[in-house]
């Protein structure tokens, strides 16, 4: 669907690869949010690159406890040391969250995983059966808190297909609001409200919604992302065509947020 970084022509940048593209459409949704709890990776671009252009008062959270970071180049790991250069505060993990995310004020949480289902539950533990699973992943960290404590979740999915996209997953690690509702968990926020792909955005307004689709890339039709994906996926009425990067866009992604290709690479 994106094609590889290739050189422009008469001064034009190259074409967006995957990651920028990501990285770009998150960045848009971004506007007019002020606290973001980013992770490493299309996270962190994503904040920065709203930092620059729609969300210039975003101020940016990590897991280690860094609240307002400023660091004057890409961070490699959420405990790199140039996050705390320039920083608003440095809290200890049960300052951060038994107060910044409990406490409700954190606007985005960006989360990703290895599957996601209709109603916002993500996985991030399993492939298969617990017991002998086919994958083991990484787990949980600090997504189920994200999750239940921030007013909405962002999640960014590099891959589109149903094996990511599922009807019922493997494992619930971090369960949306309707699922700890059924369990009688009341959550603070309102779970998944976008979802960012490479084939477009899915999104729902909060308790009671399924995720549907309300805007393709380019040359992305409804009848794919619904082929792609593992449940009966609903369409907007007045599904819209995403805007590509615009030549602006990804100058300030390669140039400024990211010349060392840290995670564009």
């Amino acid at each position: 669907m994106t094609a590889a970084a290739t050189a422009g022509t008469g001064g034009a940048p190259a074409a967006a690869t995957s990651s920028e593209l990501l990285s770009v459409v998150a960045s848009r949704e971004l506007a007019a949010r002020r606290t973001v709890f980013a992770g490493i990776g299309l996270p962190t671009l994503a904040a920065s690159l709203a930092h620059l252009t729609v969300a210039p008062d975003i101020e940016i959270v990590y897991e280690s406890g860094v609240c307002g970071a400023h660091p004057d180049r890409l961070p490699e790991t959420i405990a790199d040391a140039v996050l705390i250069t320039g920083a608003e505060a440095v809290l200890s993990m049960a300052a951060l969250f038994g107060s910044v995310l409990q406490g409700g004020h954190i606007d985005v949480g960006f989360l990703g995983a290895a599957q996601i289902d209709r109603l916002g539950n993500l996985n991030s533990s399993v492939i298969g059966d617990w017991e002998r699973p086919a994958v083991r992943l990484p787990g949980s960290g600090g997504a189920m808190e994200v999750m239940a404590n921030s007013r909405e979740v962002f999640v960014v999915m590099r891959r589109h297909d149903p094996r990511s996209f599922v009807a019922e997953l493997d494992f619930c690690t971090s369960p949306g609001p309707d699922r700890a509702l059924a369990e009688g968990i009341t959550p603070l926020g309102a779970g998944v409200t976008r979802v960012i792909t490479e084939l477009g955005i899915l999104a729902r307004e909060g308790v009671g919604e399924e995720l549907r689709l309300i805007a393709v890339h380019p040359g992305v039709t409804a009848g794919q992302v619904r082929a792609a994906t593992g449940w009966d996926l609903r369409v907007a009425d007045d599904l819209a065509v995403v805007e590509p990067p615009t030549a602006a866009e990804l100058r300030l992604l390669r140039d400024e947020v990211d010349p060392g290709r840290v995670y564009l690479r």
